[in-house]
């Protein structure tokens, strides 16, 4: 396996840059902040980015805890990418990393000052010091359940390429998080704003002609804040309007309850269970 290192300083772009360097020199893997990125998909791993304080994260990105560095150097193994790219702020950074995975000594560095210019740094470190904003190299659906609760979006760019006397038009798609020590201050939602999520729906089908019971994780109680870590469960007691097709239209409800919570609440959502009690 051939390792490349790509070495710049905190805020420089380095994620962002990620992508299009493996698309020019055919690398199929990342180690960015804590986490195994493979063709495309995150393999192993838990993002620096998720962490509650910076110290945390940095620990994160070194893969200071056994279990964290076990689980990624398995999938590595497991997955045996030909080439692999390693980000990090300082040679000694990347050096710790492999060596830390049980890798190889690094067989290429590029600086991000080698692949940017001074104006992509600057729009970067605006972006990350002064929006908040982190980029992974990752589609933003590879990474909904590690960032469950947390702002993230999708970014992608277009990669023009020659290829006889025509174009191949490459999308790569990246994400952009804040993580939680970026945060000017926390937020929190109650069980009662998944609840009025549910009603609102249920206004929009019309297929519910009462909304008993909305419950999280079955057990907790009204007016507790929700759970933010992997996701949420629910658990939805209704009664529907007599009518046709009734799996049709309760799968229907299901699926855009789920929908409209994880894009007004930035929660994954891992289970919706519906209970149907009556027809009226």
């Amino acid at each position: 396996m051939k390792i490349y290192a790509l070495v710049g300083k905190s805020g420089t772009g380095k994620s962002y840059q990620a992508v299009n360097l493996c698309k020019e020199k055919n690398i199929e893997s990342i180690i960015d902040d804590g986490l195994f990125i493979c063709r495309n998909t995150v393999l192993a791993g838990i993002s620096a980015k998720r962490q509650p304080t910076k110290i945390a994260a940095v620990r994160t990105a070194l893969f200071h805890e056994d279990d964290h560095m076990e689980s990624v150097r398995a999938a590595i193994l497991k997955a045996d990418p030909q080439t692999l790219l390693v980000l990090g702020t300082s040679d000694r950074m990347v050096d710790k990393i492999v060596a830390r995975l049980g890798l190889h000594e690094i067989d290429e560095r590029i600086y991000i000052e080698e692949i940017t210019t001074e104006e992509e740094r600057d729009m970067a470190h605006k972006q990350r010091h002064e929006l908040g904003q982190h980029v992974i190299p990752a589609p933003t659906f590879q990474l909904k359940r590690q960032f469950s609760g947390y702002f993230m979006s999708p970014m992608k760019t277009s990669l023009q390429m020659l290829k006889g006397i025509g174009h191949l038009r490459e999308t790569a798609e990246k994400s952009v998080v804040r993580p939680t020590y970026s945060y000017l201050g926390g937020y929190e939602i109650s069980e009662k704003v998944i609840s009025d999520i549910a009603a609102c729906v249920q206004k929009e089908l019309g297929s519910v002609s009462d909304l008993v019971k909305v419950t999280i994780g079955g057990e907790q109680s009204a007016g507790s804040q929700v759970e933010k870590d992997e996701g949420v469960e629910l658990h939805i007691i209704a009664d529907f309007k007599y009518g046709s097709d009734l799996p049709g239209r309760a799968e229907a409800y299901q699926k855009r309850v789920a929908d409209r919570i994880e894009a007004m609440t930035m929660f994954n959502v891992s289970k919706v269970d519906l209970e149907v009690r009556k027809l009226i």
